[in-house]
């Protein structure tokens, strides 16, 4: 018998047979007569199988009947499909022809199989060493369109994960009115769809429901990712929960439009699209492109062990293959952010006095939100004016900071580098630079156009007045901000269907400068809140501000579904002060600070309004958050209870906890929020995740427990009395 296959990617020329081979899954895709399907991903194969499951046999037109190519067409399961030419499900790539006129078919001609991976110019994407990548060329043709279509894979090693994305050129003037990232067929077994919608303020909500026939998609035509819907999908078997049953998760390295969507056909087949929105989507291809046109990178991962294998997965990935930063495996600065404690009114003296308390509290820097600039008094001007207001700050930028680090704290200052204020020096003297409809008035929202940063005289306009203000001062870290969508899409160098990508793309070319002149930044996204939390603005900032409702209740449900998908490193949280400025709800100081340590952790309000008492609570807390951080961060994430609609049955439950293990399954530390008291109640009982079955784990009490026994039997929680109360319990296992 043949020895099982190892972690690499194989082409079997007899079979014509590619298998992706990762630690734990197979991909596997097969050619009939030049067309690439499908034949399976899921649990790891010991060898390349047949391909039985394209049911070639079921297409005469295979056989050489021409007569019946439409029934092949609507049924055979594409790799990668294309619209026009009898396959009527939801399709992968839309071409328009000089005519008007659409339809392709896509044939392979070649493929190459080698170590490591290409970067993608442009766009953020994984990376990793050479030798613990593998990857996976194929490319496909339409010879009468001259279109050439590169499917790109990549595995990882000791990953389950596979990363694809597509190149495409033409030998003629084309038009691509879809281009998905990635495309997956998989057949319907009772199979269910998890997905995050939410809006402002509470983003990023766990929903799951049958998947019936006909087509489901989310997505976003905003110019961003969004709140309301979240570019990530998993297919899910019906008896799915944290740590058992099939899972299939699909997301995207992508901030802009984009499009998920999912399709139970006729035969009870499931196609799973994931790529840039269609939605008014027209991108040009010629011959004179060298480089094509490149689809962002999509990621998809297995696990038949639940969601909290997927869970660990996507974190695992992202922290060794997409976030760059040198922060990644450091403790981030405690910071301070004016914003809830002053809003626009403040000036120097104010942020001095939150600065001195904010030092005897044991926190480390001061972040000096919007109203810095400009006459910026209220929301309604001086968006594209970064120069400072004399008034609030007399000494600038630099002489504030300067202050700042005299009384021992690091500086950081908030940006909204895409906009513009109708009432704005910039705007009155170039109102072209906002983006607009030629003789259309552009809808304003929140008093503020966006600019046209696809010109690159604006982006170099916007850049140099940011990045004189960090030359000038000692800035440690830029919280980079965006609070409305884009409208009224119209400009006077790009074309109306390739604005959105061209936009985003000038996104990212923004911040890559800004890192690249300014290496040792501390860069935090945030889009009114959490509005493109996504993998693409990971790979430039470790840290994304995760909502703007800091409400410790609220944000349970919001951190749980943001950590879904991505790691605490990467969620900006806070303690806010109360009654909560969102939802006017009052929670304990303690159970503020237990949820917020899920996160980056930090504080918004004014700590000189604080007593005495509560000040020695934060001094508590900045101990709590140095005594736990490495192993928040740096260790595995288990779901253990919760009242979302993640896993059946979630919904009777009144109790959020979730578990931090140490890799080494050396200690962990379990998170317990009581979201409602009840009456007449018992304590709960939970099963912890993730220790080692037959090590001993202590807790500071003096009390022991087998890992086995917490696993299996569980862990009785102290009573708690109250709504929103907490509790943390740290195991350390004896030597």
């Amino acid at each position: 018998m043949n020895k099982p296959l190892d972690f690499g990617i194989y082409y079997d020329e007899i079979k014509e047979t590619f298998m992706l081979q990762m630690e734990g899954a197979s991909y596997v895709m097969a050619l009939c007569d030049g067309y690439l399907g499908h034949v399976y991903f899921g649990k790891k194969l010991g060898y390349i199988p047949g391909k039985d499951a394209l049911r070639p046999k079921d297409y005469t037109y295979l056989s050489g009947k021409p007569a019946d190519k439409c029934v092949f067409m609507d049924g055979f399961p594409f790799e990668y499909s294309i619209s026009g030419t009898g396959d009527f499900r939801v399709n992968a790539l839309k071409v328009r022809n000089d005519d008007g006129f659409v339809g392709g078919e896509l044939k392979y001609i070649s493929h190459r199989i080698y170590d490591g991976k290409k970067d993608l110019k442009g766009l953020p994407h994984s990376f990793g060493k050479e030798d613990d990548i593998k990857s996976l060329e194929i490319d496909l043709f339409d010879k009468d369109l001259g279109l050439t279509v590169m499917l790109c894979y990549s595995i990882f090693r000791g990953l389950d994960v596979v990363a694809k994305s597509v190149n495409i050129k033409a030998d003629r003037e084309l038009y691509l009115e879809k281009v998905m990232s990635s495309s997956l067929s998989l057949q319907w077994n009772n199979h269910e769809l998890i997905t995050l919608h939410g809006s402002w303020a509470r983003e990023r909500i766990p929903d799951r429901r049958v998947i019936g026939h006909g087509i489901t998609s989310i997505g976003s035509s905003r110019g961003i990712s969004g709140h309301q819907d979240h570019p990530f999908m998993a297919v899910v078997s019906q008896d799915a929960d944290e740590d058992t049953g099939e899972v299939y998760g699909v997301s995207i390295v992508y901030s802009g439009s984009y499009l998920g969507e999912i399709e139970r056909t006729q035969h009870n087949e499931l196609r799973i699209n994931m790529g840039i929105n269609d939605d008014g989507f027209s991108w040009k291809v010629s011959p004179d492109d060298d480089e094509g046109f490149a689809a962002p990178e999509a990621i998809l991962t297995y696990s038949d062990s639940g969601l909290g294998s997927m869970t660990r997965t996507f974190h695992d990935f992202m922290r060794k293959h997409l976030i760059r930063s040198k922060y990644l495996h450091k403790k981030r600065p405690i910071l301070i952010n004016n914003w809830e404690a002053t809003y626009f009114n403040f000036d120097e003296e104010k942020l001095l006095e939150i600065a001195r308390v904010a030092k005897k509290a044991g926190i480390e820097m001061l972040v000096m939100d919007d109203g810095w600039f400009g006459r910026r008094d209220s929301d309604n001007c001086s968006l594209g004016d970064w120069t400072v207001d004399r008034k609030k700050l007399p000494n600038g930028v630099d002489g504030l900071c300067k202050k700042i680090n005299e009384i021992g704290l690091e500086m950081g200052i908030w940006f909204e580098p895409e906009m513009i204020s109708p009432d704005s020096d910039l705007f009155r003297a170039h109102p072209d630079y906002a983006i607009q409809i030629p003789g259309r008035d552009p809808s304003w929202c929140r008093s503020q156009y966006v600019l046209d940063i696809t010109r690159k005289e604006v982006r170099d306009c916007v850049y140099e007045q940011v990045a004189e203000i960090l030359r000038s001062s000692n800035i440690k870290y830029v919280k980079w901000d965006m609070n409305r969508p884009i409208t009224d899409v119209g400009s006077t160098v790009t074309r109306a269907g390739e604005f959105h990508h061209r936009y985003m793309l000038a996104v990212y070319e923004m911040q890559e400068r800004l890192l690249n002149e300014f290496p040792d930044l501390l860069l935090e996204n945030c889009t009114s809140g959490g509005g493109r939390f996504d993998p693409g603005m990971l790979y430039y900032s470790p840290q994304f501000w995760c909502s703007d409702d800091t409400d410790a209740i609220e944000r349970l449900g919001i951190q749980e579904g943001t950590a879904l998908i991505y790691p605490p490193s990467s969620i900006g949280a806070h303690v806010s002060i109360c009654p909560n400025h969102i939802v006017g709800r009052t929670t304990d100081l303690k159970t503020r600070g237990y949820v917020a340590l899920l996160g980056t952790f930090g504080y918004e309000m004014d700590i000189t309004k604080l007593n005495d008492e509560e000040l020695q609570q934060i001094n508590e807390q900045v101990e709590m958050y140095h005594k736990y951080n490495d192993l928040v961060r740096e260790g595995d994430y288990y779901r253990i209870c919760s009242c979302s609609a993640l896993i059946h049955g979630n919904e009777y439950k009144k109790s959020y906890a979730w578990m931090n293990v140490a890799v080494d399954k050396s200690e962990a530390l379990l998170t317990y929020i009581q979201v409602r008291g009840g009456a007449n109640e018992r304590s709960e009982m939970i099963r912890l995740k993730g220790l080692q079955p037959d090590a001993e784990y202590e807790l500071p009490d003096g009390r022991t427990f087998y890992g086995d026994e917490l696993m299996n039997i569980g862990f009785l929680t102290d009573k708690l009395y109250g709504d929103g109360a907490g509790a943390l319990y740290h195991f350390v296992r004896r030597k």
